[in-house]
């Protein structure tokens, strides 16, 4: 045969030959040979096949890949999720609008609000990308992405963040304290983590690993005790993986992404020994991380297939500025600050204010000159450090510390010659809310695991130092101001269903009366304590009047003064803007140029080898 076409004719003649008892031999032999025929037609119509195959490039693995998603202007920039199959993003954003979530899906180019999320914080998605949990008004809430209205599923007092598991296992922070677990169908929350006093303050930000059963979270504390920790749902001692600025998540395959300093960073995972191995790699430098007052928290969300989201910036800077009652701007304290200034607190004189500023991921509160515009440190510790508030002579400011594990109340000499010394000290988180103008009570919030944030005064004078209950019940009770005359205590709750203003009689609590009708923050007196004032949902300083004589008090019809562009306001939730006693508002604004930095979208990241 020289060709495969011979070949194709002796197939045909073997094939074409009718069977007969007695065969001839040539024909014997062509049947003899017919197998080899076959196989060498096999062979010379696959061989040129295989050799193109083997000569075939291994496919390439797809390349790294940044790109950038653009949110309308927001001030919770850190506060943003991708959904476990990688197909939509949700963040928190205003735009012309109130704070609520906005939804993304990743093959469009345009996002959407989502109605009746308004007032969100620190989404969350379900494990099959259905359906999104997040914190409003004092609670837990989810809504499915498809439509429908959302739906309560637990009371939180402190919101930081979320974890939705693949049996329907959500952890979150009831109160500022252990990690809690509820239904995701909704129920009373359980206890899942205990605390380690006085290493540990808070557990934060818990993140689940694949197997739905061990949890990521973050714990606040002393500096040997916070950090990186592994739990489970099964129990057993969490164990601290290491020390870090956020909280970590699972990056595939095996690993975990966390914050250090200013790197968002991967270290792989031995589960089986509860240790972080191997060197850590680098993915993305900088990468924000922590709002002010929330520690543990940062700006990166990562996929089950592996696509990382992260902000590089926290995008908005802030200035005080001081307005007449009008809203005109008549001067400007410093330069605008992007070191997260927060929660001004004016000296009576108005000479000096102390405030709350981020410097290299450390809290500290920071004292500025009012009369010769300088600004100078005034905590060290490396312990979170906020919330400043002035004694009525000037002398003393109170603050709140982690250095002990839970925040704690300390005071300090206002002109810093002596150390700071604990002033009270308990289990439950405390803050700071004002300072009696006889200087004899200070007012304070603290969260309890059961009834939320409640607000007590501390004696400060005489021997009994035991706190007066000032408000507890199962709603949220912050911001607490002491009236001019120390007759009257005005606060905020959500005893409605979102935060108003009362005030109720100091300090026997015999009724209350609302001041605010259409929901607000924030209250302020003035120095005569005639008029009160509160921030309203659209973002605009109201002023009601006020009248008291004996018990009896009375309010008028609020009346809007005018916008105020507050920063954001986290942790204690303290004011964002102070009255001076001549009547002008020292307000803590965000910087009209501040943009707000476009979220990175990282594809396909493979660590080096």
């Amino acid at each position: 045969m020289n060709s495969a076409n011979d070949a194709r004719i002796e197939i045909e003649d073997a094939l074409s030959t009718p069977p007969a008892e007695a065969v001839p031999r040539a024909v014997r032999t062509r049947r003899t040979l017919l197998p080899w025929i076959v196989a060498a037609i096999t062979t010379l119509v696959f061989a040129p096949i295989a050799i193109l195959h083997i000569r075939e490039k291994p496919t390439a693995e797809p390349p790294e890949m940044r790109l950038e998603i653009t949110t309308p202007s927001t001030s919770a920039p850190l506060e943003f999720a991708l959904s476990p199959d990688g197909r939509y993003i949700v963040f928190v954003a205003s735009g012309d609008g109130p704070q609520r979530l906005w939804l993304r899906a990743l093959d469009k180019t345009e996002a959407q609000p989502i109605a009746g999320t308004e007032g969100a914080n620190y989404p969350f998605w379900s494990p099959d990308s259905r359906s999104i949990a997040y914190t409003a008004a004092g609670k837990l809430k989810r809504i499915d992405i498809a439509g429908g209205p959302p739906q309560t599923l637990a009371n939180t007092s402190a919101p930081r963040g979320g974890a939705w598991g693949a049996d329907g296992t959500i952890l979150f922070t009831a109160s500022l304290g252990p990690l809690s677990r509820v239904a995701a169908s909704g129920d009373d929350p359980v206890t899942v983590t205990r605390l380690d006093p006085p290493r540990q303050g808070q557990h934060v930000f818990p993140q689940f690993l694949p197997d739905g059963r061990h949890f990521l979270f973050y714990v606040v504390g002393t500096p040997e005790g916070s950090g990186i920790y592994l739990g489970s749902l099964d129990g057993g001692e969490p164990k601290r993986l290491a020390a870090a600025n956020s909280t970590g998540a699972y990056l595939a395959p095996g690993m975990i992404a966390f914050v250090r300093q200013t790197a968002l960073i991967a270290q792989r995972l031995d589960l089986n020994r509860g240790e972080l191995v191997g060197d850590p790699v680098r993915l993305a430098d900088p990468v924000s991380s922590s709002e002010v007052g929330v520690t543990g928290f940062s700006s990166f969300s990562i996929s089950a297939d592996g696509r990382v989201a992260y902000r590089s910036g926290v995008g908005w800077m802030a200035q005080l500025k001081w307005h007449d009652r009008t809203g005109k701007a008549v001067s400007v304290v410093g330069q605008p600050d992007s070191s997260l200034l927060q929660y001004p607190a004016l000296l009576p004189d108005g000479t000096h204010v102390a405030v709350n500023r981020t410097i290299q991921n450390n809290l500290d509160i920071w004292q500025i000159d009012l009369v010769r515009d300088r600004m100078t440190r005034f905590t060290f510790d490396p312990g979170v450090d906020i919330v400043p508030i002035w004694s009525p002579d000037g002398m003393r400011i109170v603050f709140s510390s982690t250095r002990k594990g839970p925040f704690n109340l300390y005071v300090k000499s206002a002109s810093g010659a002596s150390a700071e010394e604990l002033l009270f000290e308990t289990p439950k988180n405390t803050y700071a809310q004002d300072w009696s103008g006889n200087g004899q009570f200070l007012l304070y919030s603290d969260t309890d695991p059961k009834t939320g944030r409640d607000l007590w005064a501390l004696p400060m004078s005489g021997t009994d130092r035991k706190p007066i209950e000032i408000v507890k019940t199962p709603f949220e009770e912050l911001n607490g101001q002491f009236s001019p005359d120390m007759r009257w205590v005005a606060y905020e709750t959500n005893e409605s269903g979102r935060f108003e203003i009362v005030v109720q009689p100091f300090p026997v609590p015999t009724r209350k009366w609302p001041v605010s009708t259409g929901g607000g923050i924030q209250p302020r007196w003035r120095a005569d304590g005639k008029e009160l004032y509160f921030v309203a949902p659209e973002g605009k300083l109201m002023a009601a009047s006020i009248t008291a004589a004996g018990a009896t008090f009375s309010t008028g019809t609020p009346v809007p003064l005018f916008p105020v562009g507050l920063v954001p306001g986290f942790g204690a939730n303290n004011q964002q803007y102070a009255v001076s006693r001549d009547g002008r508002f020292l307000i803590n604004q965000l910087v009209e140029t501040s943009t707000t930095a476009p979220i990175t979208l990282l594809l396909n990241w493979k660590p080096k080898p």
